[in-house]
């Protein structure tokens, strides 16, 4: 162990990217973060300037090391953690990404989803874990290579690289164009419908049925070994880049959840409940996707199954930002707190579609239940809420799993990270629905944590999991207290605002535009 020096965690998210220094007590010593612009080029897209996300990753890093008068020598290693299925393609040779980089949210695929499951969603779901949807990243990749000009053949020979957001940022740590480390780890590769969940390698039968030439994919690491070195060029030069987690994935190592059991949730722009299932993939069939929570080294990886909400703090944006209900966000806690209920409104924020357990691409974002009492200050609690209803359908399914498969085991405990866990009452909610307590940490910034324990394993920072576990430490619990009739009834209710949201979507008949280069 090395105490005196220190580890940095990236957690790049899909609305900013932060930068944050640890002890090896795993306390926060310092940060830097910056958002990045959301791009809507139509309803259901959503995209970010890849160039945009290196420069404010160059800028937080320095920002974070400045003011804490940390030079690169105090850090023992980095670690990043990026939001999973968002893809970017660029050129290898200029080192320019050919499209935006499409983002998870994005729905622009159902078409080539549809296409692929042929009537059947759950076709790869052996091999892969996952269901088929907008949601994974190899049809995004496909996409643009359909979509921009020259681009397939590019790829095919082997001139373009395709990568999760982790691929793209190491790349250009490690020196891009000039040598650049191109890689993903197994947590990430386990998103895109290309990696076969049983031999974490890719498939490439899997590889032709959704699009992908094998020649652009980078080569998959675990989550915790030294891939390389940042570039002399970079804010971070010579820093071994020794750790790299897919952002929920990186939250439960964060949190601790190493056995079999141990469930998280974080709740930032999306909503994200996992469940370690131990060294076999549990193949949910009630509606979760199976996927890889971490790899030490050359151990065996360890597996989860997790429920995805894509749309939980990201409703409160839309408030903000589309309808102008309130300037900041701590606004909306504001409001919701001044109301003792959503005075019966509901709202599904199925903005993308209803991922787990419903995966349902028809779905569109509903308010139900509004009469003339209903104010603002009712709707933002209502948009809090929804998060907490969704959390119970995920739960449920997670124990429904757990029952059927004898992997994992039920749910007795959530522990909590992201943005809206600061909010008491949705915690309280939370815990009054699932019925089990919900426990959030003294440090809540699980994400790049994780990722910065994974990098300082690699190192010999920390020796083993042993020295980590101690680390974690509550801030606050709630305990269950609503009465089971009310929560039945509030339950009932939820799932009739869900009816309501299904089957909005027609067939969309309008050809997509050849985009140029």
């Amino acid at each position: 162990m090395v105490p005196q020096k220190y580890v940095l965690g990236i957690d790049h998210g899909t609305t900013m990217t932060r930068a944050i220094v640890f002890d090896t007590d795993g306390k926060v010593i310092g940060s830097g973060q910056r958002e990045h612009k959301q791009y809507y080029p139509r309803a259901g897209w959503m995209e970010h300037d890849a160039r945009e996300i290196i420069d404010n990753l160059d800028r937080v890093v320095r920002d974070a090391m400045r003011r804490l008068r940390v030079r690169t020598t105090d850090l023992s290693a980095v670690g990043i953690a990026n939001q999973r299925e968002t893809v970017v393609v660029w050129d290898k040779r200029t080192g320019k990404p050919i499209h935006r980089a499409i983002v998870w949210q994005d729905t622009r695929t159902q078409k080539q989803v549809d296409a692929l499951a042929d009537g059947d969603p759950n076709r790869f779901r052996e091999k892969t874990g996952l269901t088929l949807s907008t949601y994974f990243a190899g049809p995004r990749a496909a996409w643009i290579l359909d979509h921009v000009r020259g681009a397939r053949a590019k790829a095919e020979r082997g001139d373009l690289a395709f990568g999760t957001m982790d691929s793209w940022i190491v790349w250009n740590l490690t020196g891009g164009p000039r040598g650049g480390v191109h890689v993903t780890d197994v947590t990430n590769a386990s998103r895109t419908l290309l990696m076969d969940l049983n031999t974490c390698q890719w498939d490439a039968d899997l590889c032709d049925a959704v699009g992908v030439p094998p020649a652009m994919l980078p080569t998959i690491v675990s989550s915790s070994e030294v891939v390389g070195e940042a570039g002399r060029r970079t804010s971070l030069a010579g820093v071994p880049i020794a750790g790299i987690f897919g952002d929920q994935q990186a939250a439960a190592f964060g949190q601790a959840a190493f056995g079999p059991g141990d469930a998280k949730g974080s709740f930032g722009t999306g909503a994200f409940l996992s469940m370690n299932t131990g060294v076999r993939p549990m193949i949910s069939e009630n509606g979760l996707v199976s996927t890889v929570a971490y790899r030490l080294g050359s151990k065996p990886p360890v597996y989860g199954v997790e429920g995805s909400i894509a749309d939980a703090g990201s409703v409160l944006q839309w408030m903000r930002d589309e309808l102008g209900l309130f300037a900041r966000i701590a606004d909306a806690d504001k409001l919701a707190a001044s109301v003792r209920d959503s005075g019966g409104a509901h709202i599904v924020p199925a903005f993308s579609g209803l991922f787990a357990p419903h995966w349902r691409p028809d779905a569109r974002g509903t308010i139900v239940g509004l009469t003339r009492y209903v104010t603002k200050a009712h709707l933002a609690r209502a948009a809090l809420e929804s998060s907490a209803f969704a959390a119970r359908e995920v739960v449920d399914a997670m124990n429904a799993d757990v029952l059927a498969t004898g992997l994992g085991a039920p749910v007795e405990e959530l522990r909590v990270d992201g943005s809206l866990t600061t909010n008491d009452d949705l915690m309280q909610l939370l815990a009054d629905l699932l019925d089990v307590p919900v426990v959030r940490p003294e440090v809540v910034e699980t994400t790049a944590l994780g990722a910065a324990y994974a990098a300082g394993l690699a190192v010999g920072h920390w020796e083993s999991l042993d020295d980590i576990a101690p680390n974690w430490t509550s801030d606050k619990r709630w305990e269950p207290s609503l009465p089971v009739p009310e929560r039945d009834r509030r339950l009932r209710v939820w799932k009739k605002a869900v009816a309501h949201a299904v089957d909005w979507v027609d067939a969309d008949t309008t050809p997509d535009d050849l985009v140029t280069t």
